[in-house]
C-alpha cells in the first residue's frame, strides 16, 4: 500500500521557507542594525524623528503588500488553473501600476512636505528635525516598491533565493552607507534616510537580474487601458484583505503615536519606537512563514487537496507559536538587552523604557497567531473573513483600549491595550469557526475552517521515483477502483505518465498522485519534482513515450508549472 506521506510537499515547504526566512531575516535584522546605529551615531532621541514617519512607512506597506503579494497569490491561481495569460497579465499590470504609484508617492509627498509632517508630528518642538529625516526618506518608496513586489512574484516563480539574495544586498549595503553619511560625512537624519535610499537602488539592480534568468516563466505583456484598470482592481480586492493590516496599522500608530505624545512626551516616543522595532525579530519568522504557507496553501486549496492544507497550516502554525514565545519571555526576562543595543542611558527614561518593553512583549505570541490567520485567510479568498481579523486587531481593539485606559492607567493603560486587541481577536476567530461549522453542518471544521475530502471518493498516494513502485501504484488504483468501466484506463494512464516522469528525470524523490472519483469523470492529479516538461506538447529534449497511449486514454489532459512542481491533471469519463 502506498499512502500520502506529504514527503513532497514538505520539502517544497522547506524549500520555499528557508530563503522567505532569510529574506525576511535579513530584511527585519538589517532594519533592525539600522534603527540601532542610528540611534548610537545620533542619540536614542532620533528615534523619536523616525517614529512619526512610521505611518507613513506602513501606508506604503500597504499598497505595496496589497498589489504585489495580492498579486503574486493570483497568479499563482492562474498557473493552477493552466492560465500563463492571465498569470502574465497579472505579473505585468502589478509590477507597472506599483511603480507609477510610488512615483506619484514621491512627487506628492514631496510638494506637500510641510502639511504632511504637521499631521504625523502635532509636536511643533520635534517637526524640524522630523523633515530633516522625512524630506530625503520620501525618495526610497519607488525603489520599496519595486524591489518587494519582484520579490512576491519570484517566490511564487520558484526562484526563492534571488529574492532573498537582493534584499540582503539592499540592507547590507543601507548599513554600510549609514556608517559612512552619518558617521563620516556627518549627515545626520538626512543621512540615515539617505543610506537607505542607496541601498534600495542596489538591491533593485539585482533584483532585475530575474529578467535575464531562463528558468523564469513570467513575462511582460501588453495590455490594454481598460483591461489594465480592471485587472489593477481585481488584484487590489485580492490583496487588500492581507495588506489591510498595514492601513489598520497605520491609523493604530498614528493615534497612539498622538497619545503618547500628550501622555508621555518624546521619550515615550522613543519607548514605543523601541518596542515596534523589537518586533522586527518576531516578523522575521511570522512573514517568513506566512508568506511560505500562502502561496502553497491558496494552490493546493484550489485544487481541493484539504489534507495537504491542514498539512501546511499546521506546520506554519507551529513555527510562530514557538518563536512568539521564546521572543516574548525573553524580552520580559531580559528587556535591558534592547536598552543596552539603542544606547538608552537615562536615569529619569530607563524605567518609561523598561516598562513598555515587558508589558508591549505580552502581545507576540497574540500577533503570531492572528498575522498568520490573516494570509492563511486571504490564501483560501475568505477575504471578507480575513479584513474582519485585520480591522479588530489592527485598529479597532488597540485604538479603543489604547484609548481607554490611557485615561485609567497612564502609559501602562497603552501598552497593554495591545495584548488586550490580540486576546479578543482570537476569541473572535474562534466564535466564527463554530458559527460557521454549524452553519455549514460541518463542511468548514477547525479553528483554519478547513474543508475536508470524502476519503471514499479521494485517493492520495505518494511513490519513489522507481518503476516498479509506479506499476504496483497503477495495480493498487485499480484495484480502489473496482466496478468502475473506467478503472483500466485510470490505472493505464496512471502508469503511463509515472513511468515517463521516472524515464525523463535522472532523480525523482517522490511523485504526489491524487485520484478523485467525481461520479461522471475520474481526476488524476499528478505532482512532480522533475525536469520542466509538458506532456501533450511535443519535445525533442524530453520525449513522452507514450503520449499518443495517454491521449486516447484522457478526455482532457492539463498541465501547469506551479511552485517548482509539475503538475498535471487527467480527465478520464467513468462512462466509457
Amino acid at each position: 500500500m502506498y499512502e500520502r506521506n506529504y514527503k513532497l510537499i514538505g520539502a517544497k515547504f522547506k524549500e520555499f521557507f528557508f530563503p522567505t526566512l532569510f529574506t525576511s531575516m535579513t530584511g527585519n535584522i538589517c532594519l533592525l542594525v539600522d534603527s540601532v546605529i542610528v540611534s548610537n551615531l545620533i542619540g536614542a532621541v532620533a528615534l523619536s524623528a523616525i517614529q512619526p514617519i512610521e505611518p507613513l512607512g506602513t501606508f506604503v506597506n500597504l499598497i505595496y503588500w496589497m498589489i504585489g503579494l495580492g498579486g503574486s497569490v493570483m497568479c499563482s491561481v492562474a498557473k493552477a488553473e493552466f492560465d500563463s495569460e492571465k498569470s502574465n497579465r497579472i505579473f505585468t499590470v502589478s509590477i507597472v501600476s506599483l511603480l507609477l504609484i510610488g512615483i506619484l508617492f514621491s512627487v506628492l509627498g514631496t510638494l506637500f512636505s510641510g502639511p504632511i509632517i504637521a499631521i504625523l508630528c502635532p509636536s511643533a518642538q520635534i517637526q524640524p528635525i522630523v523633515f530633516q529625516y522625512y524630506s530625503v526618506y520620501i525618495f526610497e518608496i519607488p525603489f520599496l516598491c519595486f524591489i518587494m513586489c519582484l520579490s512576491y512574484f519570484i517566490r511564487a516563480d520558484g526562484l526563492a533565493n534571488l529574492p532573498f539574495r537582493a534584499l540582503l544586498v539592499a540592507n547590507v549595503a543601507n548599513i554600510i552607507f549609514d556608517i559612512i553619511f552619518i558617521g563620516v560625512f556627518g549627515w545626520g537624519l538626512s543621512g540615515a534616510a539617505g543610506a537607505t535610499i542607496a541601498g534600495y537602488i542596489l538591491g533593485c539592480v539585482y533584483m532585475a537580474t530575474y529578467f535575464f534568468n531562463p528558468q523564469r516563466t513570467l513575462k511582460f505583456v501588453s495590455v490594454k487601458i481598460k483591461t489594465f484598470m480592471a485587472t489593477t482592481a481585481d488584484i487590489c480586492k485580492s490583496g487588500f484583505s492581507g495588506a489591510s493590516t498595514q492601513l489598520y496599522f497605520t491609523i493604530k500608530i498614528f493615534i497612539i503615536n498622538t497619545l503618547i505624545t500628550l501622555y508621555v512626551g518624546q521619550y515615550g516616543l522613543v519607548a514605543f519606537n523601541i518596542c515596534c522595532n523589537s518586533l522586527f525579530i518576531l516578523y522575521m519568522f511570522l512573514i517568513g512563514t506566512a508568506q511560505t504557507m500562502s502561496p502553497i496553501v491558496s494552490v493546493y486549496y484550489q485544487e481541493e487537496d484539504y489534507k495537504s492544507v491542514e498539512y501546511i497550516t499546521n506546520k506554519s502554525l507551529k513555527i510562530v507559536l514557538a518563536s512568539s514565545l521564546i521572543l516574548s519571555v525573553f524580552f520580559i526576562v531580559c528587556p535591558q538587552s534592547l536598552l543596552m543595543l539603542y544606547h538608552v542611558n537615562s536615569p529619569s527614561d530607563i524605567p518609561i523604557v523598561l516598562n513598555a518593553i515587558r508589558i508591549f512583549s505580552l502581545s507576540y505570541v497574540g500577533i503570531a497567531v492572528t498575522f498568520l490567520y490573516t494570509f492563511y485567510a486571504q490564501a483560501i479568498q475568505k477575504d471578507k473573513l480575513s479584513n474582519i481579523i485585520s480591522i479588530l486587531e489592527g485598529c479597532v481593539f488597540p485604538v479603543i483600549f489604547a484609548f481607554l485606559l490611557s485615561f485609567l492607567m497612564g502609559a501602562d493603560g497603552i501598552w497593554i491595550s495591545f495584548t488586550i486587541a490580540e486576546v479578543l481577536t482570537i476569541l473572535y476567530i474562534f466564535a466564527y469557526s463554530r458559527h460557521l461549522n454549524k452553519k455549514t453542518n460541518g463542511e468548514y471544521s477547525g479553528f483554519f475552517i478547513n474543508k475536508h475530502n470524502d476519503d471514499k471518493k479521494v485517493f492520495a498516494y505518494t511513490i519513489e521515483g522507481d518503476v516498479n513502485q509506479a506499476v504496483e501504484l497503477s495495480r493498487q488504483v485499480q484495484e480502489y477502483l473496482a466496478g468502475n468501466k473506467s478503472a483500466t484506463l485510470v490505472s493505464l494512464a496512471i502508469e503511463e505518465m509515472l513511468v515517463n516522469i521516472i524515464n525523463i528525470n535522472e532523480n525523482v524523490d517522490a511523485i504526489d498522485v491524487i485520484v478523485k472519483n467525481n461520479g461522471e469523470n475520474i481526476l488524476i492529479s499528478i505532482k512532480d519534482t522533475g525536469v520542466d516538461f509538458n506532456p501533450v506538447v511535443e519535445n525533442d529534449a524530453l520525449e513522452f513515450d507514450n503520449i499518443s497511449v495517454l491521449n486516447r486514454i484522457a478526455d482532457k489532459i492539463e498541465y501547469s508549472r506551479v511552485l517548482g512542481l509539475n503538475s498535471t491533471v487527467i480527465t478520464v469519463n467513468s462512462k466509457n
